[in-house]
């Protein structure tokens, strides 16, 4: 049985305890920590984790751990990786996994040299249909791909902004494009492949923050896909919407924050009802939480790969975020590998400088 730990147990940390509880006898939760010690210590309680500890170094010196799940604000997540990693063990962080293209590439730089492995949770890759999707594209069921878009609509009132880490570039990294839609293009760039070009606008409209409250991007494929991309957080009626029209099929799916079969539909072309017939699963009730992921990773870790989704898989998407700023706050389209060390976005994702007042 493998041994794993949670830090942070606010909110997103009952998520990763549910994903480890029903992975039965494969792992087990032994071990917590958290700033608060009291949170950490009901945490336990709630979960029944046999031990808690009051810092992370004191976690990694007195258990013997195969992996840790890191559930705290994006800031900490950078050094909390590199100090698992220079522990040996394997991590799996909540997104972002850090703020800007600069820490991933500290964090690629860190796993080379241990002997653990890093994931980020970007759970909705993970869903029965999203496999199922990725391997009709790849086996050319659906023929080629034309047009895609990708909708989080989201509403977060004035009181969500409380928390005094949110809305704020030095804390968050960025608004709903970094902490909100980043899941649902995250899958898009998954089914569709290499984006090549980004052109969008980023804009505070209502929230007192630093960060946006609503961005929108048109994106260029490298297999000549045209994708729309809208991250809000200033829309009643919510939403998270992919669409994706195929040669052969449109295949949607509309949800919140996850996903069954039952959300997707596709529709065939005329001449081309095979496609439905292959779209069949056989996991209609299966929800595209942390379950599906953790379940994954402990695949991974049980076979000996390197567990999904990989730092690689995460700097595409990272760098699809700071490509969106970049194009939002210069004015100008961004092609991929564009943003480097000698870019202002490279550092962090406000880059120059957000083009409205003056923060809170």
């Amino acid at each position: 049985m493998r041994h794993a730990a949670i830090i942070g147990t606010g909110a997103i940390a009952a998520a990763h305890a549910e994903a480890l509880r029903a992975a039965g006898e494969r792992v087990e939760l032994v071990a917590v920590v958290d700033v608060d010690a009291g949170r950490a210590t009901a945490f336990a309680q709630e979960w029944g984790v046999p031990r808690t500890h009051p810092t992370p170094a004191a976690l990694l010196d007195a258990e013997d751990l195969d992996l840790v799940h890191i559930c705290t604000p994006p800031r900490s997540h950078l050094p909390l990786a590199l100090e698992c990693l220079a522990a040996d063990v394997n991590v799996l962080v909540e997104k972002p996994p850090a703020l800007s293209l600069s820490e991933i590439d500290t964090l690629i730089a860190a796993e080379r040299g241990s002997a653990g492995r890093l994931a980020t949770v970007f759970q909705h890759r993970f869903g029965p249909a999203a496999i199922r999707l990725r391997r009709l594209v790849s086996e050319g069921v659906l023929g080629r791909s034309f047009v895609a878009k990708c909708d989080t609509l989201w509403y977060r009132g004035d009181a969500y902004f409380d928390v005094p880490w949110r809305g704020t570039w030095e804390s968050e990294g960025g608004g709903p494009t970094m902490g909100h839609g980043i899941h649902q293009f995250d899958l898009i760039l998954s089914i569709l492949g290499p984006w090549q070009e980004i052109r969008a606008v980023a804009v505070r409209q209502a929230r007192n923050v630093q960060t946006e409250d609503v961005s929108l991007a048109l994106v260029t494929f490298a297999d000549g896909t045209v994708a729309s991309v809208i991250n809000s957080l200033l829309s009643p009626r919510e939403t998270s919407q992919l669409r994706f029209d195929f040669e052969r099929a449109t295949v949607e799916v509309e949800h919140l924050y996850g996903y069954t079969d039952a959300h997707w539909t596709v529709t065939p072309a005329p001449g081309h009802d095979e496609v439905v017939a292959a779209w069949r699963g056989d996991q209609p009730l299966v929800v595209s939480g942390h379950r599906c992921q953790v379940a994954a990773l402990l695949d991974a870790l049980d076979n000996g790969e390197t567990p999904p989704v990989t730092l690689a898989d995460t700097r595409n998407t990272m760098e699809f975020v700071a490509a969106l700023y970049a194009s939002a706050f210069t004015g100008a389209a961004v092609k991929a590998g564009e943003i480097g060390p000698d870019s202002p976005f490279y550092a962090t994702m406000e880059g120059i400088g957000a083009p409205w007042a003056d923060p809170r």
